[in-house]
């Protein structure tokens, strides 16, 4: 059987009509749910949001990147609401300033979890980061942009 990088066996099924979108890790002789999985409905959806909010709460208090990007997005949110332009051209000055922190999000989430792993340095540590940087910086320049050819016009 197949197995990851970290040596836990995973079982490949030849008939994707047999997959319930669950994976299982197999523990001894029988495979086992994720603890993790199990709530439905309403309640699935509650807990996710209180995940939700923990996570932000986490970023705000420690990543400096996510506050200081926070902080342009408190500036540049009501701006791009006050100055006269197309609903269109508002709607796309505030998703670009948006998705400057829903990157910033993902690039912590995966910087904390290599961390987690290992704080040894390896070149493929150092690859993650640095795609995960890239990524904000690709957004950063995109806010640019969009605001300097809607501004600019």
């Amino acid at each position: 059987m197949p197995k990851t990088a970290a040596g836990v066996v995973i079982r490949l099924s030849s008939n994707l009509s047999d997959w319930d979108g669950n994976l299982r890790v197999l523990g001894g002789n029988h495979m086992q749910e994720s603890p993790f999985k199990g709530k439905k409905g309403l309640q699935r959806v509650w807990n996710a949001l209180l995940y939700s909010l923990d996570g932000l709460r986490a970023a705000l208090r420690y990543e400096d990147a996510f506050r200081q990007e926070t902080l342009l997005a408190i500036a540049m949110v009501p701006l791009a609401l006050y100055l006269r332009h197309a609903p269109v051209e508002r709607a796309l000055m505030i998703a670009s300033v948006l998705l400057v922190l829903v990157v910033e999000l993902l690039n912590s989430a995966v910087e904390a979890a290599v961390d987690r792993i290992s704080f040894e340095h390896h070149h493929l540590i150092k690859r993650a980061k640095d795609m995960g940087s890239a990524a904000v910086l690709i957004t950063l320049l995109n806010v640019l942009a969009v605001w300097g050819v809607i501004l600019l016009g």
